[in-house]
Formats: C-alpha cells, structure tokens, sequence
C-alpha cells in the first residue's frame, strides 16, 4: 500500500488498519471523511471527485513522510475516493500507528488539515433542485473538527504556509473551465518568443494558470531600463540573461509548469524547430523582423499563435488560428514596415501598464486557444488606446494572392552575415569598419566621449532625403539596441551594397 493514493471503489478501513499494525506501536489514530445528506442548507443527492493525480500523489506522499518525520510516528497512510459517492460513503481515510497515541492523534489530524489545504483535489455537489457546480472553496481553510469521525464534507484548499501545491480553484470553478480544463493546461506547451515588456506578463499568467511547458526564447540581457514595466525582474537580475531569470522567477510562481530557457534570439535558422516544439506561439518581441519571422513559421508548422505590439500609449493583438480562411500577419500588413521605421520602445518611449495590458490580453487569448472556449479569438486585428481606453476590431480575411510565404520586404539571402559582434568600438574600428550612428541627435547628448561615433547619419534623415548613406567603403551601422541598424543594412544589402553591416545589439551590447 501506498503512503498516499486513490481509489475509485469503496474504501475499506480494516484492510489499510491492517496494513499498518506494528508490534512496536502502542497507538493507533483514524479518521475518516463521510458524505452527508446536505450542506448550507441544501439536499445533496451525491458527490464527485476529481484529482490531478501526478501532482496530488507527489503532494500526499510528501505530507505523509512529514508526519511521520515531524511526529516520530511508525506508519501513516492516506487514501482518498475519486469518482461518484453516495450519501454515507467513505471519501478519505487517514491512519497513523505510533509507540504513544499522543503522536498518533497529531500525526492522523496533521495529515487530514495537510490534505485539505495542500492536495489539488476538488468535489462536485450535486443537489436535490438539480443543481450541480464544482465547489469554489470559499471556505476550505476551515479547521477540522476534533473528532474521530467527521460527517462533513472534505473542502481541498491550498494553504499558503511553503510547500504547498498550487491552487487553481478559483479558474477551475469556472464553468468553461472545470478539472478537465485545468487537465488540458497541464498537458498543453507554449513557447514565449521574447521576455520583455510584453512576455512577462504573459509567462506570469500562463506559469500561474498551470501551463504545463513554457519555452522562453530571448536573447537579451536584463537592463536598468527595463525593470519599470518588466516587474518579474528585480535590480539583482540586472545583465543575467532574460530567458534564465523568467525561468527562475517562473519555478517561484508554480511547481507545476516546467520552464525551459532558450538564450537566444528568433533567427531563420532556429525558428522552425523551436515553433514545432511546442503547442502554441505567443509572440512578443518589439521588432517586425521578428514578427513576420514567426507568423511564417506558425503557418509552416500548423501552429496557433498570439501577436501584439505597442507604441507609445496603444497597442496592437492579433491572434493566427491554422484554419482555412484564417488571415496571418501577412493577410493584414500586406506591405509590412521595416524595422526601424516605426521606433521600439527604446526609442519611441512606453509606460509600463501600456506593456502590461496588451501582454495580459495575449495571455487572455493564449488560455482562450489553449482551453477552446467560445467565442474564439477575433478574425484581424484589436486595437487598444491606453489614454482613451477605447479598442477598435478591425476585422480582416485571408488575402487573396497570400501564400503565407516570405514577401520582398525580407532581405536578399546572402552569404555576407547581416550583424556582426564586436565587444567594443575600438574591436570594430581594428577589424577595418568605418562606424556610421544612425541614431537621433538626441540621443548622443549623454554619451561619454569613448563612445562617439565620427559619421553620424540619423535614420529620420536618411529616410526623408536629408542626407544620404557614403557610397564607398566597409561600413558598420550602429543604433542604440541593432534595430534600426539592422533594417538600413538590410535595405542597402538589397540595393546591391554587399560592405555593410549592423551591429548585433547596439551600443548597449558594447563596452566604450
């Protein structure tokens, strides 16, 4: 026998009493859980119970082995019904055998409150008007009585006292949701493609939803910068990688949901095996290369997916289903922006809510996909005004003409790498570069004189015709972060200039 298991047939008391007799115990403790014929005040025709059994089985076998480790107890077991019970049928029993009964009585009344507010365990009532609901657990963290027998039903609650199991009722006893919802989250993986402003939010709600698999693929570091609207880091996370810290923060948030760090940015050469890894997409960068990258490879793959973007004060969601007639990225940014053309946060500026809200409702429409519940996600795209708290839907369909395939505004296959990576300017200037800034006049006024750059070209100049890129030479464009950097190689790359280069990362990959 088990230290902690189920059942769903009838319990039998003296079988498991038997298991447990021991020559050397002179105690010997039970309780036992009975359903009753009513509860607040309502006839109860009969019970069921539901379990998420991997997790409940390692939660009960640890609370056994710490009463007999607290208690100095001989034997302690507990088995629980799952299933339909009548009225009068058995629904949990505890036995503890001991040298005293003194640790017996304590051990049997630890375990029973253990089980109840501990083990992920919930029970529908169903009454005599015909009603029926998985009960919420309200009031589950009400004590035991102190008897032997208790008539009452067990209410399974999670206490708040470490460890603990993690507690869904609240999402669980929603109708929509229920225990075989809370079972498809446990068996459904997500990988997350980006851990900034908008993917902590959703690896927050998806590791504390019960997510089973969460992939974090992010290639950053953590920033001073980034803390006001990526609050599941702290100053102490500062330059570790993203994708480490998101995990670390996430295994505190729940026990359940294995996370798997992914240090690296979405790439042409990666993006298709980490896509089919994983059940669902949810997009997060701040960049449209990446954007575009993944809505290819989702479509490739037969992948839902999640996308949102921000600027400012609005934001942007738009969700991919792989069904016919569903339009993707491409069906409504037919001739999609560059990289750069519109700024990132980094240039563009954002307050954190901003970030927060339109993250929060991917991870709305994440759990949505996830869980099947109607009405599914929107055909196009919802757009949010933070200052306004107005949203418009902007429905769209499936383009005719689009392939899901790679447009022009991709840049010209090459054999000459697009970035390069230099951990200082005097390494790029020593390996042959000329460096050309591109970013704005403003933001060189706080740059420490190691950090100049001599050709200073801004990207809203070159765009309108006010200036106009060298002719000659070998080049190495640098921004603040490789964004827009990178959009200018790759447009000049395409107008046949096969010397230039951005630099991965920007100055904020750099040493002076």
């Amino acid at each position: 026998m088990q230290a902690f298991g189920f059942s769903t047939s009838r319990l039998e008391p003296g079988r498991y009493r038997a298991l447990l007799e021991d020559p050397a115990a002179g105690g010997y403790a039970s309780f036992e859980g009975w359903v009753r014929d009513h509860n607040d005040g309502r006839r109860v025709q009969r019970l069921e119970y539901e379990a998420f059994e991997a997790l409940a089985l390692r939660e009960g076998e640890r609370i056994v082995a710490a009463a007999i480790e607290r208690f100095g107890v001989s034997r302690a077991a507990c088995v629980h019904r799952l299933g339909e019970l009548g009225i009068g049928e058995l629904a949990v029993w505890v036995g503890v055998s001991a040298a005293h009964r003194d640790e017996a009585f304590r051990a049997c009344r630890f375990i029973i409150d253990e089980v109840k507010h501990r083990v992920p365990i919930w029970k529908k009532e169903h009454y005599e008007d015909g009603d029926s609901g998985w009960v919420n657990c309200e009031r589950c963290a009400e004590p035991a009585r102190e008897q032997e027998h208790d008539h009452s039903h067990a209410h399974h609650h999670h206490d708040v006292r470490a460890p603990f199991a993690h507690d869904y009722s609240r999402q669980v006893a929603l109708p929509d949701v229920g225990p075989e919802g809370q079972a498809r989250l446990r068996g459904s993986s997500v990988l997350v493609i980006g851990a900034g402003g908008l993917g902590v939010p959703v690896l927050q709600y998806l590791a504390a939803a019960g997510v089973g698999r969460i992939g974090i693929l992010d290639g950053d570091v953590v920033e001073p910068s980034n803390l006001h609207r990526q609050p599941l880091y702290g100053i102490r996370d500062v330059g570790r990688p993203k994708a480490a810290a998101a995990a670390e923060r996430l295994a505190e948030i729940s026990q359940d949901v294995r996370c798997e760090a992914i240090p690296a940015h979405a790439s042409r050469g990666n993006i298709a095996a980490h896509v089919a890894a994983y059940d669902l997409v949810v997009e997060c960068t701040d960049n449209l290369r990446a954007k575009f990258l993944v809505n290819d490879a989702v479509v490739r793959a037969g992948r839902p997916a999640v996308f949102a973007s921000i600027y400012q004060y609005e934001g942007q969601l738009q969700a991919y289903l792989p069904v016919p007639d569903w339009p993707c990225v491409r069906c409504v940014w037919p001739d999609a922006p560059r990289d750069g053309i519109v700024g990132t946060c980094a240039e563009a500026g954002v307050l954190g809510p901003v970030a927060g809200t339109l993250g929060a409702m991917q991870a709305m429409q994440a759990l949505q996909i996830l869980l099947g519940l109607e009405p599914g996600p929107a055909r196009g795209l919802i757009v949010v005004d933070l200052l306004t708290l107005q949203s418009r839907h902007l429905r769209a369909a499936r383009r005719a003409g689009c392939e899901h395939a790679p447009g022009p505004w991709q840049a010209v296959e090459d054999d000459e790498p697009l970035e390069i990576e230099f951990a200082s300017l005097a390494d790029a200037r020593a390996a042959g570069f000329e460096l050309v800034d591109v970013r704005e006049r403003w933001e060189r006024q706080f740059d420490r004189p190691a950090m100049r750059i001599g050709i200073h070209l801004p990207l809203s100049e070159l765009l309108d015709g006010r200036a106009a890129f060298p002719a000659d030479g070998r080049y190495l464009i640098v921004c603040a972060h490789g964004v827009r950097s990178l959009a200018l190689a790759e447009q000049l790359r395409e107008q046949g200039r096969r010397e230039v280069f951005s630099m991965r990362g920007g100055l904020a990959a750099i040493r002076a």
